[in-house]
């Protein structure tokens, strides 16, 4: 690794606009980027819809912004952090993997630099500081039974979901329904990746509506006195981290909401600071393009007047053909038929890509068990759609292993204007919104609302909240809301269980199918693989 000072002199930072945790570590100072124009260009990556390992995009964007740094392209990778939830649940880390990680990985993947912390603590606070205007009497009419506003925890605790707080007698406070959402899923976390400056931090902190009085009217986080202190506490999580790639890259890490159930994109003011520093800026959109990728340009773009270049859609082999139907246990398995049929999927998400106005690159993420006849057969696929497929080998290679890749995208980067076409318009009502992205982004036929889903939609419109737009909440392994539903599903509607408001973000959230904004650990928890040394070292058993 390099010091973080030589990395940031790499981008001709001035030092006093760098905060150092440490060697590795730094955050920017608001100074460095504030008000200055943009010098690059911005490519998104996204994927096909994964299989529960993950395909491997933080992966691809590594090595593909050191691929570009090896052809002489002043290149940033830009991302999200990771969540305490996935790295000791199912996935893991969140920083990359093998020769295209974001590092120090340990560091990176538990309490970095700690924003998480602070996201939680902002929000809790608020939490708090509800209960105790409801212990003293509700002066500003707030209904115990119509608060809104949850507690969060950055670890996936299904036992949390329901609780009831305020048990204990008289002086413990009033006793109420209450549960808890993952920290990726808090709506300070999507604040603090959508604001563009502490004003507008603390502006949208002000609209965070926390529950309702008995008229409808809704109850916000400037009624409880809060943005003051809340705004306090997340004064340096404000801030984005600069930190490295495994080839001494620059990589911005700020915020970490999740795609499946918001927004999914690391933060505004991160990408601001990587376009006004490189000449190409790689980000990118959490799960595959039909989450990540549409909230990136239907909410992310809108806020932040970003365009992209182009896009890359990673796709490996193995998910290809879990779509064609092979079990999971078995992808790693010779089966051209298979993965061929399994490209509907991907054939699907290239559709929406173009719906976007976006030119495409197809990255192949290579593994081990790929053979030569599938990339090959993979290849004339997407030759025959009109779209370059290339493989990466980020994983094993790093940044030599995506030379190709790098120059493919240097190349249709220059010669494309950046821009894009929404898939709907915010002033449309929010059922139009949720039927746009349904039946064209989906392909679905429909979308069916339970009675509770009717009244929050009622309730929305009334209120005045009808013109913000639509972050689904939605299972990341399927196009439709049922997560066994593989390939290209036809035939099927989206349920709307509920519709929440995150009024201070900037939009409102269907809740479809089963999804949860509190997720549970797996049978065998990832954190069993972690241990300390006797001198301090974190370890990780494989």
């Amino acid at each position: 690794m390099r010091p973080i000072l030589e990395v940031a002199r790499a981008l001709d930072l001035d030092p006093a606009h760098l905060e150092p945790f440490g060697h590795w570590k730094a955050k920017l100072s608001l100074a460095a980027f504030t008000g200055k124009p943009a010098r690059g260009r911005l490519v998104l990556v996204s994927a096909v819809t994964p299989t529960p390992a993950g395909e491997g995009k933080t992966t691809t964007s590594v090595g593909l912004a050191q691929g570009l740094a090896k052809i002489g392209v002043r290149s940033v990778v830009a991302l999200r952090e990771p969540s305490l939830g996935p790295v000791f649940g199912m996935k893991g880390g969140g920083a990359g993997g093998g020769a295209s990680e974001v590092v120090p990985v340990t560091d990176v993947n538990l309490h970095f630099n700690g924003d998480f912390h602070a996201i939680s603590s902002a929000h809790n606070l608020l939490a708090a500081l509800v209960d105790n205007h409801l212990h003293f009497g509700s002066p500003s009419g707030l209904e115990a039974r119509r608060v809104t506003w949850k507690r969060v925890v950055d670890m996936n605790d299904r036992s949390l979901r329901d609780i009831i707080v305020g048990l204990g007698g008289r002086t413990e406070g009033v006793p109420r329904q209450a549960g808890f959402d993952i920290t990726a899923a808090s709506e300070v976390m999507a604040i603090l990746c959508l604001a563009t400056s502490v004003a507008d931090l603390k502006a949208r902190l002000a609209r965070i509506v926390v529950g309702y009085r008995k008229d409808g009217t809704p109850v916000t986080a400037q009624d409880m006195g809060a943005v003051g202190a809340m705004a306090a506490l997340l004064r340096d999580a404000i801030k984005p981290n600069l930190v490295q790639t495994t080839e001494g890259v620059p990589a911005l890490l700020h915020g970490g909401p999740f795609a499946n159930i918001a927004h999914g994109t690391n933060s505004i003011m991160a990408t601001q600071a990587a376009l006004a520093l490189a000449d190409l800026v790689v980000t990118e959109a959490g799960f595959a393009f039909d989450l990540g990728g549409e909230k990136f340009f239907d909410i992310n773009c809108g806020y932040a007047g970003f365009a992209p270049a182009c896009t890359v859609l990673v796709a490996t082999l193995r998910a290809l053909k879990m779509h064609g139907g092979v079990p999971l246990a078995e992808v790693g398995k010779p089966d051209t038929a298979a993965m061929l049929r399994g490209c509907a999927n991907l054939e699907k998400h290239l559709e929406n890509v173009k719906r976007f106005g976006q030119s495409a690159i197809v990255a192949i993420n290579h593994f081990p068990t790929d053979t030569d006849a599938e990339i090959a057969a993979l290849q004339a696929h997407c030759k025959a759609l009109g779209v370059e497929a290339i493989v990466s080998r980020s994983f094993s290679e790093g940044g030599r292993g995506c030379v190709a890749l790098a120059e493919a995208v240097r190349d249709l980067a220059a010669r494309t204007t950046p821009g894009y076409t929404p898939v709907y318009a915010w002033d449309q009502p929010i059922e139009s919104k949720i039927a746009a992205i349904a039946t064209t982004i989906y392909g679905a036929r429909g979308v069916e609302y339970t009675a509770d889903a009717r009244k929050d939609l009622a309730q929305l419109e009334k209120a005045g909240f009808g013109k913000l737009p639509v972050c689904m909440a939605k299972t990341q392994y399927s196009f439709s809301d049922d997560a066994t539903r593989l390939g290209r599903p036809t035939d099927f509607t989206i349920t709307v269980r509920r519709i929440e408001l995150a009024a201070g973000a900037g939009f409102v959230v269907p809740i479809t199918g089963e999804i949860l904004r509190m997720p549970g650990l797996p049978k065998e928890p990832n954190a069993s693989r972690f241990d300390l040394s006797d001198d301090g070292e974190i370890l990780q058993r494989d």
